[in-house]
């Protein structure tokens, strides 16, 4: 049984939405975020105090589109994952890597300075100047997604996962503002996912039966 630890909608959403498109059980551990401050026990699993943090047999991992990807070719054959010898193969990791180190980088900036600092320590500028970085960077997507339905290899894998999870947070720090028409069509795709649709159950039962709050970071 693969072992997951998670908050509710934040980066380890990716290999949570994963598990689910692929049909994978596991053993969803719940946390309250951020856990490096709020579950201090936590630390004595990874010592980064971040998550995701993903036990399968004696594999360990903490990255999540590393893990999206793990999963996908370790428990496939799956078409999430695409071959060394398809011609998307370098898209393909092109965009799983573009939608954490690309577009959710500039958005760890804002949640910080909207949300994990003290209101003495926010720093409204950071967030102003990161947001239209982010807003920057989600528009290069426009022209392909106005022609094609997802990122690569005409079909949805995991490189939608790890690029929809950014759009994800984006409406929960209130970035989807800078959504142009393609890419918030794309989005409403995704969500209507079944995979999708089960992870968001999943997070919300276990959370429940755990009694962890959501994370408070959440659109007003």
């Amino acid at each position: 049984m693969i072992t997951l630890y998670h908050c509710s909608s934040a980066r380890s959403f990716r290999p949570l939405w994963t598990l689910e498109e692929m049909g994978l059980p596991c053993d969803l551990k719940m946390l309250p975020f951020p856990p490096r401050a709020l579950a201090k026990e936590y630390l004595g699993i990874n010592p980064l105090g971040t998550i995701p943090f993903m036990i399968d047999g004696d594999t360990r991992m903490s990255e999540s589109a590393a893990i999206c990807q793990y999963l996908v070719e370790r428990h496939g054959p799956s078409p999430l994952a695409v071959a060394k010898d398809e011609p998307a193969y370098g898209a393909w990791l092109n965009f799983l890597h573009f939608g954490e180190a690309t577009l959710t980088v500039p958005q760890t900036i804002v949640l910080r300075y909207t949300h994990l600092e003290p209101p003495e320590r926010r720093l409204p500028q950071a967030v102003e100047d990161y947001r239209i970085v982010f807003h920057g960077r989600l528009k290069k997507l426009e022209p392909l997604l106005a022609r094609e339905e997802f990122l690569c290899a005409g079909r949805f894998t995991a490189a939608d996962i790890v690029v929809g999870y950014a759009m994800l947070l984006a409406e929960r720090l209130s970035l989807d503002d800078g959504f142009t028409p393609a890419v918030r069509a794309y989005w409403e795709r995704l969500q209507r996912r079944d995979g999708f649709q089960r992870a968001m159950a999943h997070q919300e039962r276990a959370a429940r039966e755990q009694g962890v709050a959501p994370t408070p970071h959440r659109r007003s």
